[in-house]
């Protein structure tokens, strides 16, 4: 009885193949915004187009692969902090690798990460961050290392919006976002502070902006 489950070899070639798709789309997206073609994708890594097109059906779904793999580091860094003795140490940890890895790579964020948040598995992925995030604060509260009404969600926001308050300064000072990471976590530990004046995010919606 012939089966059709792929042999070893195939199924190293497609996870080899796969990730040469990613790095080069990663790249292109950097350089060409965009306008970045499957064509020029597939040769950079050194493959058919048609294969780009066996992996990844459309470009949509090539975007949503580079930030899901974003998203899967993230998650993943939040359960193995989630352990540590001290979760306020273990936040800030997170905090920092977060910002750092989006400071790394300002496409990323403004090429990619926009027209991947419409993809359906980027959304619930960013649901299972906020859900691992929302552990690890919780751990941090609970220590008394953080305000008590911080929450993950906040936190996976403030990712992006110290990346976004450091962007204008990155060309010429690619650690600048240091300093305004800095003060978003002298704030979260300000635990003697008044109320938030605004309740908690609750499930996160994005949506594309109006055009003008």
């Amino acid at each position: 009885m012939t089966g059709t489950t792929a042999a070893p070899g195939q199924r190293a070639d497609h996870v080899r193949n796969r990730r040469l798709l990613l790095d080069a789309a990663t790249a292109a997206f950097a350089e060409h915004g965009l306008d970045a073609s499957m064509g020029e994708i597939a040769q950079r890594a050194g493959l058919a187009k048609g294969t780009v097109f066996r992996h990844f059906a459309s470009k949509e779904d090539l975007l949503a692969a580079i930030m899901l793999q974003l998203l899967d580091r993230l998650t993943r860094n939040a359960d193995r902090l989630h352990r540590a003795d001290d979760a306020g140490a273990a936040l800030r940890e997170f905090m920092t690798d977060g910002v750092e890895t989006l400071a790394a790579d300002r496409a990323f964020c403004e090429v990619i990460g926009r027209p991947s948040l419409q993809h359906a598995e980027v959304r619930d992925a960013i649901d299972h961050l906020c859900v691992a995030v929302e552990a690890l604060t919780a751990r941090a509260r609970e220590q008394g290392a953080v305000r008590g009404d911080i929450t993950g969600t906040d936190i996976v926001l403030l990712l992006g919006g110290i990346h976004q308050t450091a962007a204008p300064l990155l060309a010429g000072e690619p650690e600048a976002w240091r300093r305004y990471l800095a003060l978003a976590l002298d704030g979260l530990c300000a635990t003697d502070a008044g109320t938030l004046p605004h309740p908690p995010p609750g499930h996160l919606h994005f949506t594309d902006p109006e055009p003008s």
